[in-house]
């Protein structure tokens, strides 16, 4: 799929990495040089570009993208200007960053297909992550559901993976599990990426640095808070 991302902060920049190395095709805009010239050589191609000005806005390649992001965070103004003029241009597949709730409030009445809060949902996924002792990404799948990946805790190294069980999970489901290997993008670039495992399986065993993705409830997770605490 092709992405024309807007914005190339840190949050941006690093979405364009992630895509890239996920073998998409990724063109970035930026109003500062500095960010396109920290990213130009990972990513397809990127434009210095003003995109509160609609002229400039409208000469990228809007039509010929499967979505775009607006990344932008700092600046609410330019969020907000620039999500405008692309529903005025006709773009309706718009994924848009808030940073607040008066922003996602105006995004909502732009009506963007999707709002993105990186801030929140890292501050959650940090309370996790010191609750587990471990770099922790979370989904909810229902009100009371969460997906939740982490890093295998110290106490299951060695264990077998069909040893962990409800139980010992205390009250989670394991629906997955992953190992770190190294990998290149299609530019040649090494970076790590993660390895499904093939479960079930008898004689495997959690090793450090290992993955665990479970399903459970918020008391469940709790209560392994609990139990590595």
């Amino acid at each position: 799929m092709r992405y024309l991302i807007i914005g190339l902060g840190i949050y941006g920049s690093n979405l364009a990495r992630d895509l890239t190395d996920m073998g998409h095709e990724v063109i970035g805009a930026d109003v500062r040089a500095v960010n396109v010239e920290a990213i130009k050589d990972y990513i397809a191609t990127a434009y210095i570009v003003d995109s509160t000005d609609e002229a400039s806005l409208a000469a990228l390649p809007l039509k010929n993208v499967d979505l775009v992001i607006v990344a932008i965070g700092e600046n609410f103004g330019a969020s907000v200007k620039t999500v405008a003029i692309l529903r005025k241009l006709g773009i309706r597949n718009i994924y848009a960053r808030a940073i607040d709730g008066l922003h996602r409030s105006i995004l909502e009445g732009l009506q963007v297909k999707r709002i993105l809060t990186p801030e929140q949902r890292a501050a959650h996924d940090l309370v996790n992550e010191i609750g587990l002792h471990s770099q922790v990404a979370t989904l909810r799948v229902a009100h009371d559901t969460f997906i939740a990946r982490f890093t295998a805790p110290e106490i299951f190294l060695q264990m077998k993976y069909e040893d962990l069980t409800s139980d010992q999970l205390q009250g989670l489901t394991l629906v997955a599990a992953s190992r770190p290997v190294k990998t290149s993008n299609l530019l040649g670039i090494s970076h790590d990426s993660l390895r499904l495992l093939p479960l079930p399986s008898p004689d495997l065993r959690v090793e450090e640095g290992d993955n665990l993705i479970c399903m459970g409830t918020p008391s469940a997770y709790k209560a392994l808070f609990r139990l590595l605490s």
